[in-house]
């Protein structure tokens, strides 16, 4: 059976847009989602491939979540598919034993305008690096993401796309609760 997987920005974090786990749950049921599951609070959902492209899908959560709710949610949804070929292109193979080091911030396009990241000095944030894999931007942060610079930085570059971030831990947790 094929999977769907959403993820939801700033849900649950900081206080802010609070919108509990068993709450997720029963939203995505009430659309007609089967076998959903809910990883952590902030905003990770799979379920069975409803039959539609993502981008719908994502636009039908992203409106519930506004009925509903009131709150206003970029939410991206990728396929089973989508999400193991981002971990099978993770350019950090030697991130991968220290997953809190890593992280995974999903695009909702590739960009078209690359340039704040192509400003960036990389030798400036070693040994922090990052690289953009199509509508995947990887950052490996060996010292954590807490004190890394080149982590604000990139957070802040302007891409034209809206973005939400993953560990790596949540990452590989979501892509194994797709294959379950």
């Amino acid at each position: 059976m094929s999977r769907q997987i959403a993820l939801l920005r700033g849900i649950n974090v900081g206080g802010h847009n609070s919108f509990p786990k068993a709450r997720q749950l029963q939203l995505a049921e009430s659309l007609g989602f089967e076998d959903v599951s809910v990883l952590l609070q902030t905003g990770n959902i799979v379920f069975a491939d409803p039959g539609t492209p993502p981008e719908t899908t994502a636009r039908t959560l992203h409106e519930a979540i506004a009925a509903e709710l009131g709150l206003s949610v970029t939410v991206m949804v990728r396929t089973r598919e989508e999400l193991a070929a981002a971990v099978a292109a993770n350019p950090f193979p030697q991130a991968v034993p220290e997953p809190k080091s890593l992280h995974v911030t999903f695009l909702s396009a590739a960009p078209t305008d690359t340039s704040a990241l192509d400003a960036l000095d990389l030798a400036a944030f070693a040994p922090d690096r990052f690289q953009l894999v199509g509508r995947e931007l990887f950052l490996w942060c060996p010292g954590g993401i807490g004190r890394s610079k080149l982590a604000e930085k990139v957070s802040r570059a302007r891409l034209g796309v809206s973005a939400t971030a993953r560990n790596w831990n949540t990452v590989t947790k979501l892509l194994a609760l797709a294959d379950a």
